[in-house]
């Protein structure tokens, strides 16, 4: 039998970002508990700032029974003449009974003790404390609190707790406070709890008493009002999701609301006045033909009819924030961009300070240009120098997430080369899943610069990542590099790149460095790993050109005609695995005894004499050479009598895997 059960666990203010960094486990965790204890159904989690709600429609009353089987001791060691032995006992005693009511089992190795019950299941009020406390327990936000005389603690203080089966209140207690029927209104309805007779009365008092409950309603209720908002002020709110899911955790009654700042802040860099609203205030930025405006969204918690004064202390708390952003501008742009001070700021113990790091991305930056042929040596030296100077600046100080953007900013008003103040602020890009990526070979070389350093540098003294632990976003430096070099078409050959700059970092395990890379390559390029392992069979290190090699073998493997070729290349590896690929294989023409040894050598001839455009092209011819390959198959005796025709024979098959192994070692591939 089931019932509605409703759970409500009720809070002090919850803050936005640890909860919702959590909140996609809270409904598993929830579940694993039900499960592991028997009582599994159907439930919603619903949220707002003060309060965790579990919504059950039906929930099972009890567990169900089971039937338990327990095996004891052998029968000839349970009884000696008749009389029961400790082992006899002490199982009887295990399963709560006299040894009279055991039973014997035939087991493959002979009769054993045995006892079968029928186990009934608890009735689930009688576990649901527990359940609760083990799911509160189960909840990791980062940080937590302890309050009053209390030695547990969470992340906010718990003010109620109601579980309710149907119209019984279930006893229970959670951080001392006890289980009841009531619950809070929203605060501008009342500071006084309103109590619910039912589940189902519950939703309805909420609801009446200014509180919104679900969270997918706030959402849309505030996406809509900012329609609406659009609409009459012809302008056009940014959603940025993050701030919107914020939003909605905060708030137990949105309400979106048009404010405006001074026109005179218009001045300030566009992400800094964004950031500034989005950071400190959660505001949305608003914009009209394209530009940014003097206006910004709000989304009120408050429930009333007049939000005049609301929108008035949102402006008059928005200005200092903005003026205080004016002033460290302006200070900035006075001082200019200048890396002496980096000198005094360590970027990591063992690596020195940002400036000798600025110094070793510059010995970098130039043997990349000297690799890809770019002429403009010097201005990338600038570029690289200037690079972290703005870490200095006052702006970056107060929002460090505007780094390299004030950069850009600040050597655009001093009137550096576009160049370099463009790759100023494209240096830690990409910098996430779907990025951008630097925008030109200049930008790139400076953006590889920083991430090869990362690198090798901290790899040089044992910072590494492990397991989920990766505090210096080295993974992402390595995608990084594989992502530019792909889009620029860069020639990246990374195994040498690496032995060439080594010199500049003591104690780097170049082998280690090397084989995180390769780990890499396998969670960027999105192919059956087999064929990623083939490509870097062919002996290939530069990222671009397994790129294109990946683009041409994939489309092959995943043809439904691959498994043919599979057939045929699998008999090809199993002859040539004993060859010596490391001296040259050589072929007499003049022990052919078989035509189809003739015709596929001619055909192989005639593939390796061609000049390709592309490795498709390539490819395609090589796999037509699977009929010539076929027919020496079913014709042709390798292991023929005589020793010179046999290894005649195995060196031809060999070329053409060798031919294929300029792209893939082709014997990799699994499908």
């Amino acid at each position: 039998m089931n019932k509605p059960l409703l759970i409500e666990i009720g809070v002090e203010e919850l803050p936005a970002i640890p909860f919702l960094n959590e909140l996609p486990n809270i409904e598993k965790k929830w579940m694993n508990i039900l499960e592991k204890n028997q009582l599994l159904c159907g439930f919603d989690f619903f949220y707002t700032p003060r309060r965790l709600v579990l919504w059950h429609r039906e929930f099972p009353l009890s567990q169900p029974n089971s039937i338990v089987e327990q095996f004891g001791a052998p029968v000839k060691i349970a009884y000696k003449d008749g009389v029961a032995t400790p082992a006899a006992v002490g199982f009887a005693k295990k399963c709560g009974v006299n040894i009279e009511d055991l039973e014997h089992k035939d087991t493959p190795k002979g009769p054993v003790l045995y006892f079968k019950q029928e186990v009934l299941g608890k009735e689930s009020k009688v576990l649901l404390n527990e359940m609760i406390n083990e799911f509160i327990a189960s909840l990791n936000f980062g940080k937590s609190m302890r309050w009053g005389s209390r030695t547990d603690s969470f992340i906010r203080p718990i003010r109620s707790l109601s579980i309710m089966l149907e119209n019984e209140v279930v006893e229970g207690e959670l951080f001392g406070i006890k289980s009841s029927n009531f619950s809070f209104a929203h605060r501008m309805v009342s500071y006084e709890p309103f109590t619910f007779d039912f589940a189902g009365d519950y939703f309805c008092k909420l609801d009446k008493s200014g509180v919104i409950l679900y969270p997918e309603e706030r959402r849309k209720i505030i996406l809509e009002q900012m329609k609406e908002i659009e609409k009459t002020y012809n302008v056009k709110i940014e959603i940025d999701t993050e701030l919107l899911e914020e939003v909605v955790a905060i708030t137990e009654y949105p309400t979106a609301l048009i404010g405006q700042f001074d026109k005179e802040f218009l001045e300030l860099p566009e992400e800094v006045i964004v950031t500034s609203m989005k950071e400190h205030q959660r505001y949305f930025a608003v914009y009209k033909d394209g530009e940014l405006t003097n206006n910004f969204i709000v989304v009120s918690n408050s429930k009333t009819n007049d939000f005049s004064a609301i929108i008035a202390g949102n402006e008059k708390v928005l200005r200092p924030r903005l003026a205080d952003a004016m002033f460290f501008y302006k200070n900035d742009i006075a001082k200019g961009l200048n890396n002496e001070g980096l000198k005094k700021l360590v970027f990591v113990e063992g690596l020195g300070s940002m400036y000798e790091k600025c110094q070793r991305e510059a010995n970098i930056a130039s043997y990349l240009a000297d690799l890809f042929e770019l002429n403009e040596k010097e201005l990338l030296q600038k570029a690289v120098m200037l690079s972290k100077a703005d870490l200095m600046s006052e702006m970056v100080y107060e929002f460090t997430e505007l780094q390299g953007l004030m950069g850009y900013y600040y050597a655009k008003i001093a009137n550096e080369d576009k160049l370099v103040y463009t790759a100023l602020k494209e240096q830690y890009l990409p910098d996430g899943e779907d990025s951008e990526l630097p925008s030109n070979k200049f930008s790139s070389i400076v953006a590889l610069a920083y991430k090869l350093d990362n690198l090798m540098g901290l790899f040089s003294i044992g910072k590494i990542p492990t397991g989920s632990k990766d505090p210096f976003a080295l993974r992402r430096a390595a995608a990084g590099i594989v992502k530019i070099a792909i889009e620029h078409k860069l020639p990246m050959n990374i195994n040498k790149i690496i032995d060439d700059l080594a010199v500049n970092y003591q104690n780097l395990d170049k082998a280690l460095l090397l084989e995180f890379f390769n780990e890499r390559l396998f969670k960027i390029f999105e192919v059956n790993p087999s064929v990623l392992k083939a490509v870097l069979g062919s002996g290939e290190t530069d990222i671009y050109k397994i790129s294109l090699k990946l683009c041409a073998l994939n489309p092959i493997v995943l043809s439904d005609n691959f498994k043919d070729f599979s057939a045929t290349f699998k008999r090809v590896a199993n002859i040539i695995k004993d060859l010596d690929f490391s001296i040259n294989i050589d072929v007499n023409i003049q022990l052919f005894e078989d035509k189809e040894e003739k015709e596929l050598f001619e055909a192989y001839s005639n593939v390796i004499s061609k000049e390709f455009n592309n490795y498709e092209e390539e490819l395609d011819a090589l796999f037509s050479l699977k009929l010539q390959l076929d027919n020496f198959f079913d014709n042709v005796f390798v292991n023929h009598d005589n020793e010179q025709i046999k290894q005649n024979r195995k060196n031809l098959i060999g070329l053409v895997y060798k031919a294929f192994k300029n792209i893939a070692d082709i014997k990799e591939i699994t499908i």
